[in-house]
């Protein structure tokens, strides 16, 4: 697992998302500054998803083995 991937957390992603988005709808953003925010929003949101998507992908692991609530190993696939 890349160092990058190691210190991702979905909690302090998603509060610099919400935080990127305060700032943006002040309105007190540049240009230049809006534009940098939104491609910030733009990669924490994709990484968001990631995380959300293998949290997903864990748990029907876990629920589709013969109907029994089964622990599996879980392979994490990288880009």
């Amino acid at each position: 697992m890349s160092k990058k991937a190691e210190q991702f957390s979905f909690e302090t992603a998603l509060t610099d998302l919400e935080q990127l988005v305060l700032r943006m709808e002040s309105g007190e953003l540049s240009l230049e500054d809006s534009l940098q925010a939104f491609e910030q929003g733009v990669a924490l949101t994709r990484q968001c998803q990631q995380a959300l998507s293998k949290a997903e992908q864990r748990v029907q692991i876990l629920l589709e083995k013969n109907g029994e609530s089964v622990a599996q190993p879980f392979t994490e696939e990288t880009d």
